[in-house]
């Protein structure tokens, strides 16, 4: 049916194709009056841009002129002169598309001029390529011609300095792997101070490579995660305490919120037996916080209605459905409360702090663009997901690649026969072979079978990057023959030898075809590049994993039935047709798989967005004064609401709990009465309390400088919204892998995340919005006041084939090192935890 409109109504990325042309012609129009300028003058046009920029012109008016600069220092830095295809391909990317093109069609060199353009506005452009080795060659080889035009040119990789990072993000031009840049936003919205931010806001993007990045990387999420400090020790010392308290006389418990409170005099009691000054003071969250959840195991969860002991573990008990709930866990330290409570092993847990999946990051840039050699049948994908048209541009000259149809073997064993004594027979003649396979096994089979054979091969299966690419350039050499898995070199041309063209050009051989056509064609577009001559042909067989899923049962019935031998390969259009309809359907099931993972982060993500926002602006205000005062205003109208219903009558109104609360949570002991909110109803109450917990906070603001107070305001508020947040995510985690499971019962479990998610989201707001509350009131301000930390953190990514993980440097003792600055041998660790252990 698509088919038929774009025949009727023409496709819309051609027509806007043919109206880049009118463009091109303009730029090429301007080539000789480039060509008159000198260097010097020539590189004033950056400067003439950037002030016209700034007086009012947009970019697009820019664009013919600053496209006409790039291409004349193109010519003078890299001996390379756009040619008209790559100036249509530099437009479409401008214009926030995909530029689809050929390998060998000089991808790198297009990117160059929405780079240079889009840096005029002096807000960033972050190049992205898909490993370390492609980021810094093409960081070298163009930024040449950047620094040239009087841009700066940054490189973002693995293992920098914060100041290094924060260099190479001020530069025009960034160059970045995806994995990179992905965690350092996601470490920028977990620094303490504004200034240790690494990146500026995300402005523009152009994606090399932009379907294994967008497609193929999209259901990998970038995860920080951890283990946040809590003492299982701790947790006895509580558990053992709290077995001592009395109800009403030490705490007490509201069924209705399930809260439970020390009093005045269990405080008491916990600063005796722990030996303190003051339960709220800075130094002592970690044990209150323990003290709060132990009382919450004791006094709130009961055992066999909450939580069950089953295989010396505390499961959990679906309150709606009364399942049990294995591998789920309470947050925020309640499960290793229970645990002590239980005379359990306490396990410690490494957590969530921080994840985004890439499609959620890349959609955050105001502008993004991307190259590929091969889009076009993920087009619906790029459109739906990331706004983007994926445009053809034609070929520099015609393709004269030969794309013979599959051979299909009856067995696996025939096929590779076949593959071994064609490699060997073209190899005889010279002509150049790529081998390409679909797993690393596969690779090392056909190499076992080349030595017996005595083929001289190379076998790339992505062990190293540098080598890598020197392998990739090699293979059109005369007589060479590389084995390679589908993905390895990408980013890398193959050139033809001397006298190659004469015996047919590079011949490609797949040794099976891939679930999705992307990456065929991929494998194909490796001969025959700038009209090159090559070949391509892909081996197939009926015990393929591709042919077993998709209906091969009736081709090798048609086989059995003429007799055909096992050697006997068949050559055949409908064959090929019908791999490729049932590569249709495996495509169209991972995009299904990849939308439902963003639909998922989708909500994650707006409660990401409102956290992180919130965050920086307690980073970037003065005074957190008003901020505070409305949380407070929120706990006392909650509290006050929920003890005085409307559907109740006034005297049956249970002022006492409102008491005890606000009494225990922000002023102190007895300073509101039950006599002094009787009579009242809610508005006045909340009034009254209001006005005496303000008065409280006047009064703490007294004893100290206003600067000391507004920093004491920002270290309780960052290290509440961190823990509560951090948990928030572990529990969101922890719904999303079960939440499957409501399908069973006819619920749509999307829906019912986004439901619960929400929920959960407003409970930990209005936890914070008490936390904040109660320390602000209660806890003494140090005068050496250091924000901390809430836990600490490392990047878990996949490592990319091939990357070796770092060696620690050796620890010189020179210049004295602070027991929490990071350790100097790069492990990442605080050094009092790492070299400074032992001291």
């Amino acid at each position: 049916m698509l088919g038929l409109l774009k025949k009727v109504i023409g496709d819309p990325s051609q027509r806007q194709l043919k109206k880049n042309e009118k463009i091109v012609d303009q730029i090429e129009a301007l080539a000789d009056e480039m060509k008159k300028l000198s260097d010097d003058d020539l590189r004033q046009k950056t400067e003439e841009f950037k002030q016209r920029h700034q007086q009012g012109e947009s970019l697009d008016d820019l664009l013919v002129e600053a496209y006409a600069v790039v291409s004349e220092a193109a010519t003078r830095v890299l001996h390379m002169t756009p040619y008209r295809v790559q100036l249509l391909g530099a437009i479409a990317l401008h214009q926030g598309n995909i530029s689809e093109m050929k390998t060998g069609e000089g991808k790198t060199l297009v990117g160059t001029m929405p780079v240079y353009l889009n840096a005029l506005t002096e807000k960033g452009v972050h190049v992205v390529t898909v490993n370390n080795y492609l980021a810094s060659r093409d960081c070298e080889i163009m930024g040449e011609l950047y620094r040239f035009l009087g841009l700066t040119v940054g490189l973002n990789e693995t293992g920098l300095s914060k100041e290094e990072k924060q260099e190479a993000y001020r530069a025009d031009v960034t160059y970045s792997t995806n994995n990179e840049l992905g965690f350092d936003y996601l470490r920028d919205n977990m620094v303490l101070y504004k200034e240790q931010m690494v990146q500026r806001p995300l402005h523009f993007a152009l994606v090399d490579e932009v379907d294994s990045i967008l497609v193929d990387e999209a259901r990998t999420p970038l995860i920080i995660s951890g283990s946040v400090e809590r003492s299982t020790q701790l947790y006895q010392q509580a558990n053992s305490f709290i077995r001592t308290l009395k109800k009403e006389e030490d705490y007490t418990y509201d069924e209705k919120t399930k809260s439970v409170q020390l009093t005045e005099e269990g405080v008491n009691k916990a600063e005796r037996a722990f030996g303190i000054e003051n339960l709220y003071d800075q130094k002592h969250v970690q044990l209150n916080h323990h003290l709060t959840q132990s009382l919450k195991a004791h006094v709130v969860m009961i055992r066999d209605a909450d939580y069950v002991v089953e295989d010396g573990e505390v499961v959990i008990v679906d309150s709606f459905t009364g399942r049990l709930m294995k591998g789920r866990r309470y947050s925020d330290g309640l499960h290793q409360a229970i645990e002590a409570k239980e005379g359990l092993q306490i396990q410690r847990e490494s957590m969530t702090l921080a994840s985004i999946t890439f499609q959620n990051y890349f959609r955050m840039y105001q502008k993004l663009a991307g190259m590929t050699g091969t889009a076009k049948t993920e087009e619906e994908e790029f459109r739906n997901i990331y706004g983007m048209d994926v445009m053809a541009i034609p070929t520099n000259k015609p393709i004269a690649r030969d794309d013979r149809p599959d051979l299909i073997f009856k067995t696996m064993d025939a096929k590779f026969r076949a593959v071994v004594k064609e490699i060997e027979e073209r190899h005889k003649t010279g002509q150049p072979v790529l081998v390409g396979t679909v797993s690393v096994e596969t690779s090392e089979l056909v190499s076992k079978m080349l030595n017996k054979r005595r083929v001289p091969h190379f076998v790339l299966n992505a062990k190293n990057h540098e080598r890598e690419a020197e392998i990739i350039e090699n293979a059109g050499q005369k007589g060479a023959v590389t084995i390679a898995t589908n993905m390895a070199g990408r980013g890398t041309d193959i050139k033809l030898g001397e006298g190659v063209r004469e015996v047919g050009g590079l011949h490609v051989l797949g040794t099976e075809r891939h679930e999705s056509r992307r990456i065929d064609n991929q494998l194909r577009g490796r001969a025959g590049r700038q009209g090159d001559p090559g070949s391509s042909q892909f081996y197939l067989s009926m015990e393929d994993e591709l042919m077993r899923r998709f209906g091969s049962d009736n081709m090798r019935a048609m086989m059995e039935r003429l007799g055909m031998e096992e050697d006997q390969p068949i050559e055949s259009k409908l064959v090929s047709r019908a791999v490729e309809t049932a590569q249709k359907r495996v495509e169209g099931n991972n995009f299904d798989a990849r939308k439902q993972i963003l639909q998922y982060d989708d909500v994650m993500r707006e409660q990401r967005e409102i956290i992180y926002k919130q965050r920086m602006e307690v980073l970037e205000s003065e005074n957190l004064r008003e901020i505070v005062e409305s949380m407070m205003k929120s706990v006392i109208d909650r509290t006050v609401r929920l003890h005085t219903p409307d559907s109740e009558v006034p005297e049956d109104w249970d002022l006492s709990k409102i008491v005890n609360y606000i009494n225990a949570q922000l002023l102190d002991e007895a300073e509101l009465t039950e006599k002094e909110l009787r009579g009242l109803d809610s508005e006045e109450m909340i009034e009254l309390v209001t006005e005496k917990v303000l008065a409280e906070y006047n009064k703490k603001e007294e004893q100290f400088t206003p600067e000391h107070m507004r920093e004491f305001e920002k270290v309780i508020m960052l290290r509440t919204v961190d823990r509560k947040w951090m948990n928030h995510i572990d529990q969101m985690d922890q719904l999303r892998q079960g939440i499957h499971l409501r399908a069973y019962g006819q619920n749509d479990p999307l829906r019912e995340y986004r439901f619960e998610g929400f929920a959960m989201f407003e409970e930990m707001i209005a936890s914070i919005e008490e936390e904040v509350s109660m320390y602000i009131i209660k806890a003494q301000v140090a005068q050496n006041l250091e924000r901390q930390k809430v836990a600490e953190g490392e990047a878990v990514q996949q490592r990319e084939p091939g990357d070796k993980p770092k060696k620690r440097k050796p620890i010189v003792k020179g210049e004295t090192i602070g027991r929490n600055d990071p350790c100097p041998c790069g492990s990442g660790k605080k050094y009092k935890n790492c070299h400074g252990a032992n001291e």
